[in-house]
């Protein structure tokens, strides 16, 4: 059977199941073991299939994502992080659309923390989009910001994409995680342009109100008392990073540690607190694996078809400029973004995409940015992107897919603008890791 055969039964068929409203977890979980059964040889697919889910989520690299879940059910199920965002709303005044402007500068942070999408993403979705909709924002400027920003963690350093992204291309790990910061700043800034612009253009998705009013010594004091104790969380677990002390997940460990130590210091720890935040912790925690272990396992079942190889050797094959070439490599990437996991997507395109890029004398450096770029996009492209899922699942109740599918939209198109300024203008990507040693 024709590889783009494959590929279109494969998609109508989680379609399907994805009209059937069935969570996404179980529609993974469906396919792969009808797949694994008839593809893999029955009972011994099936084993394969029951292996594969448990190597999927017994990485120690995925450690530290329960744990900066953790941390933001604490902050929130206290009620911390609200006096917090009341003390930045008296700071930005009247801005339009300033608490989802307050998730994209929070993604920005918490991306330098855990390297996780889904961490950041789950929860600064926990904290923020109920204070947002409480606060009669609508969806599109609710949801598509926590989307956004979550992302921003796979390019900003420390990103462990990135790390593995190099690897399997070959180039300088440190000179990559260099090359993210200023392009992982510079679609933060795009986040915020178009909040602003939409909530000018459009105040009922960001309803303006005025912060009550309050003095440059209230104001101070505040800061010091809410905004600061909460930014030490934050110096806690990067600097003793930066320090060597500790590893990320003992860090992840440490920050969740300080959180209670936050919360008791503000005399609000309670039995009814640490069943709640672990409570939610679980919750969503078990969410996440569950759509990973589907997911993975569905990338090895689409490998195996030869689907995907079959996708990406008809892209090799096209009498393309080097240019053309680039553009089409990340779109063949985006495509299967949609339906596949990220290492899975590098691990079948990168022995056929890498030798390509350095016979044709495109950066490889360059070109790993851009794939990095492409697989942040793909964590919230319809229908099947990850971080969409993620959303689903801590989302307010009555959100549909159809909701964070539209919210999501603009972020990603403010993904691609920079994508297209770092092709015209690289030295966004290339000047900071041309000056490091």
């Amino acid at each position: 059977m024709a590889w783009w055969l494959i590929l279109i039964i494969i998609f109508l068929s989680l379609m399907f199941l994805l009209i059937t409203r069935l969570p996404i977890a179980f529609c993974f979980l469906t396919f792969n073991i009808v797949a694994a059964y008839f593809l893999w040889g029955g009972n011994i697919g099936l084993n394969g299939l029951v292996l594969s889910i448990f190597s999927s989520v017994t990485l120690f690299s995925l450690l530290p994502v329960p744990l900066f879940i953790l941390m933001g059910e604490v902050l929130f199920h206290s009620g911390i992080v609200f006096k917090a965002i009341d003390v930045l709303d008296k700071w930005m005044g009247r801005i339009s659309g300033r608490l989802a402007l307050v998730a994209v500068a929070s993604g920005a942070i918490l991306s330098t923390l855990s390297g996780s999408s889904m961490g950041t993403t789950a929860m600064l979705g926990s904290i923020l989009t109920p204070e947002m909709e409480r606060r009669g924002y609508k969806k599109p400027l609710s949801l598509g910001p926590i989307m956004g920003s979550g992302g921003l963690a796979i390019m900003i350093p420390p990103s462990a994409l990135a790390v593995v992204l190099a690897s399997l291309a070959q180039i300088s790990v440190g000179q990559l995680l260099m090359a993210g910061v200023f392009p992982g700043l510079l679609m933060a800034f795009l986040y915020g342009s178009y909040i602003v612009l939409r909530a000018t253009l459009q105040p009922s998705v960001a309803p303006s109100y005025a912060p009550a009013p309050a003095s440059l010594s209230e104001k101070v004091v505040s800061t010091v008392r809410y905004v600061l104790p909460l930014g030490s969380i934050i110096f806690v677990v990067i600097g003793l990073i930066f320090l060597g002390v500790t590893t990320p997940t003992e860090s992840a460990a440490m920050g969740g540690l300080a959180c209670y130590i936050l919360t008791a210091f503000y005399g609000r720890l309670s039995w009814d607190l640490l069943r709640k935040s672990v409570t939610g912790t679980i919750q969503i925690t078990v969410m996440m694996f569950m759509i990973l272990t589907g997911a993975v396992a569905f990338s090895e079942i689409l490998a195996y078809t030869g689907a995907s190889r079959g996708l990406t050797q008809y892209v090799s094959s096209l009498s393309l400029t080097p240019v053309m070439l680039i553009i089409f490599m990340q779109l063949v990437i985006l495509f299967l973004g949609t339906f596949m996991e990220q290492i899975s997507i590098m691990m079948i395109t990168f022995p056929i995409f890498m030798p390509i890029i350095r016979t044709i004398g495109f950066n490889p450096l360059l070109f790993g940015l851009l794939v990095l770029l492409s697989l942040e996009i793909s964590l919230t492209t319809p229908p099947f992107g990850f971080l969409l899922f993620v959303m689903k699942g801590i989302a307010p109740r009555g959100t549909t897919m159809g909701d964070i599918y539209r919210a999501a939209f603009p972020f990603i198109l403010c993904d691609l603008v920079a994508m297209l300024l770092i092709m015209i203008f690289p030295s966004i990507a290339l000047w900071l890791p041309g000056h490091v040693r």
